[in-house]
């Protein structure tokens, strides 16, 4: 049994990207640049007005009111390069090619249509209103850096590049195998004595994906030797990485150990932490396999803190960033870890970092209100409220 933050060095060590892959823009939303997206134009193309108003020369201004032909109109999507003639002005709206000759934009807040002419009559300010070609960025500018996911803010960015397709790290495909004799799908538990829902595996499922993996099927298996053995099997010939839930102590029914076949590779066989000590994670037949605890919150807990580094990495990410413990100030005492490191789920309030009263390694209730784990080394001292503790969000 080794230390969290030994099993969170072994993972960091591995968690490498797969390979790369070519795909089309319209497809790489959630995923992960490998290479950096460069803008083919700039942006703006050429001057373009910021506000609807008119578009005049300065020298053509004077005492107010000043009274100017209408000459043209440009919009946003008409060809640049019309021409402003002397003392006149051009209809121009937000976005829209400024004409040669203009040097600014009047609001047209501050003008009145006279018919084919218009009137500027009331006072401008010192303001253009004309944003300069290449202001936002250039043709060749880096807009989003290899490693970034493309999330909706990244997406829009990267669609301002022009470009049609990007090169990303390819997703890792995921497998996940719950066991347990007692378990039955939601919905069916209620009319099985002995039975209890299987939960777990569906917020894995959710947290696989969106830490960026795919999840390529999760199933549901009884403590039966064959079947398990047909499921890791499968699930090697077919997965980058396989999660199995449950059976990971060492108890008769706890197979999850032997259901391949062979010895596993250890990265990590145990971690002394509480909840989440049976988490263990091997190389088998040269696929990654990791072992989560049946109690729910022991398999969230550790998958929180060791499967998502796992991921970020797998998926092209920079694995450390995503286990960041921040300090918290404490909304109530915390008593002492004792042997083990200790991860305390707690709730986000206006006073801090409040516990929540269940700490049961079993309790799923309590989980929708648990925003942090807070961190607490093992032999340490009690903490009282008002106290600062590391915490990670949950």
């Amino acid at each position: 049994m080794i230390s969290f933050d030994e099993a969170l060095r072994r993972v960091l060590e591995i968690a490498a990207p797969i390979a790369l892959e070519t795909i089309a823009f319209a497809d790489a939303a959630d995923r992960v640049l490998a290479e950096p997206v460069v803008a083919r134009l700039s942006m703006p193309r050429q001057d373009v007005s910021a506000m609807d108003g008119y578009a005049v020369r300065d020298c053509d201004l004077g005492d107010l009111p000043v009274r100017l032909p209408l000459e043209g109109e440009s919009a946003a999507g008409t060809p640049p390069g019309q021409v402003l003639p002397p003392c006149s002005a051009f209809r121009i709206f937000t976005g829209a090619p400024v004409p040669v000759g203009a040097d600014r934009v009047i609001v047209q807040e501050n003008v009145e249509r006279e018919g084919d002419c218009v009137a500027i009559v009331r006072p401008y300010g010192p303001g253009r209103n004309i944003r300069i070609a290449g202001s936002d960025f250039c043709e060749g500018d880096v807009l989003v850096p290899a490693g970034r996911r493309l999330d909706w803010r990244a997406l829009t960015t990267a669609a301002a590049a022009d470009q049609p397709v990007l090169r990303v790290f390819v997703r890792p495909n995921v497998a996940i195998i719950a066991t347990g004799d007692e378990l039955a799908t939601p919905g069916n538990a209620a009319g099985i004595p002995g039975t209890i829902p299987e939960s777990v595996s569906y917020g894995i499922a959710a947290f696989v994906r969106r830490e960026g993996g795919a999840v390529l099927w999760s199933r549901r298996s009884a403590d039966d030797t064959r079947l398990l053995s047909e499921l890791a099997a499968a699930a090697l010939e077919e997965a980058d990485l396989v999660i199995v839930i449950g059976g990971a102590s060492v108890g008769d029914r706890d197979l999850s150990r032997t259901m391949f076949g062979e010895a596993p590779d250890y990265i990590f066989p145990r971690v002394a932490m509480k909840p989440g000590k049976p988490v263990w994670l091997a190389r088998i037949r040269g696929r990654l396999v990791m072992g989560l605890p049946g109690n729910p919150t022991s398999a969230l807990v550790t998958a929180r803190l060791l499967l998502a580094p796992l991921l970020a990495g797998l998926c092209g990410r920079d694995a450390a960033r995503s286990v960041t413990f921040e300090d918290w100030r404490l909304a109530a005492d915390v008593p002492a870890a004792g042997d083990r490191e200790t991860y305390v789920r707690a709730r986000i309030t206006p006073e801090g970092a409040l516990p929540l009263g269940s700490q049961d390694s079993s309790s799923q209730a309590s989980l929708l209100d648990a925003d942090l784990l807070v961190r607490l080394r093992s032999g340490g001292s009690a903490f009282q409220a008002g106290d600062y503790v590391p915490a990670i969000r949950f």
